[in-house]
């Protein structure tokens, strides 16, 4: 083993994946990927759940050999990444509904990092090694615009940007039913289900997060509906799709956050960044504005609704 560590009284009732990485320094995100593979024991049996409490005394034993480093992410050629804009500093992305972003548990190839390291293999030095050059992701069935950077000083100025709102990211969504106000803000903090964690809630403990909504256009049949566009002015993980479940309308085709009715079948949710503005992040005064429309899919899926009739009609 790598690895031993005696859970120490100060970590009793701890999660395991948070002394796994208090213990070896490394991201969630690779304590993830160690307890999916099985690398990680308490007391000689496998853990796999991440969110299992250790107990003073527990020992915790972990598989890895630390000296040897994070191992690089092998580039795939294969795999095809749309590519919108190329500079020096910074890619746009049209990413297909499918793609993941970057190896996670279950995930390790076949990710859209992967293909963009086998054209642009700079990006290997950039950021987090296991998500290099990426500044926000999207979910793998969400489609639509992502920012990646190329360079270091992009990257930092990229996470900058986004942490203090300067990056303008506008999805459009299909809902269930119609909200009350054709306009509004959902302020209201997100955080992790305790029941469980790949799910996100509405919760008092859980970090800041806003999105506005505008409802572009209704719909009576087969079930009242509305094309709405969301603007996030923070970027947490499943934001828009928790917001609207929240006030009552989830995401058409949602499966987790209860949009999935057999009224409007759906291969998918119906979710896609749709626009990205901001100011180039190495090139002040200079402007970068992208717009990608509904994929042929999601259009289907709207263009089988019945608007509703003008106000006054």
């Amino acid at each position: 083993m790598g690895v031993v560590e005696v859970v120490p009284g100060p970590l009793d009732g701890e999660r395991i994946d948070r002394v796994v990485a208090m213990v070896t320094g490394a991201s969630r995100t690779q304590v993830t990927t160690w307890l999916a593979e099985g690398r990680v024991r308490r007391n000689g049996t496998v853990a796999t759940s991440r969110s299992a409490r250790v107990a003073e005394g527990d020992v915790v034993e972990l598989d890895v050999d630390l000296d040897a480093g994070p191992a690089a992410l092998a580039p795939e050629p294969d795999i095809e990444v749309p590519v919108v804009y190329a500079d020096d500093d910074v890619l746009v992305v049209d990413k297909p509904a499918g793609m993941v972003v970057h190896p996670g548990a279950g995930n390790r190839t076949g990710t859209m990092v992967q293909g963009l390291l086998a054209r642009y293999p700079e990006i290997g030095d950039v950021g987090d090694h296991e998500r290099p050059g990426v500044v926000h992701r999207l979910d793998k069935d969400t489609s639509g615009l992502m920012l990646v950077a190329r360079t270091q000083p992009a990257y930092e100025a990229l996470v900058a940007m986004l942490a203090a709102h300067q990056v303008e990211r506008r999805y459009l969504t299909l809902v269930w039913g119609v909200p009350e106000a054709a306009a509004g803000l959902v302020d209201a903090p997100i955080g992790r289900s305790a029941r469980e964690p790949t799910r996100m809630v509405v919760s008092a403990q859980g970090k800041q997060a806003r999105t506005r909504y505008e409802v572009l256009r209704t719909f009576t049949d087969p079930a009242p509906c509305a094309l709405v566009e969301c603007r996030l002015e923070t970027g947490r993980t499943h934001q828009i799709r928790v917001h609207m479940a929240a006030i009552g309308h989830p995401v058409v085709g949602d499966e987790r956050y209860r949009g999935v009715r057999p009224a409007i079948p759906t291969a998918r949710m119906v979710l896609h960044s749709a626009a990205l503005e901001l100011e180039h992040p190495t090139r002040p005064g200079v402007r970068l504005a992208f717009e990608s429309p509904l994929p042929a899919d999601l259009a289907a899926v709207v263009d089988g609704l019945s608007a509703s009739p003008p106000t006054g009609a």
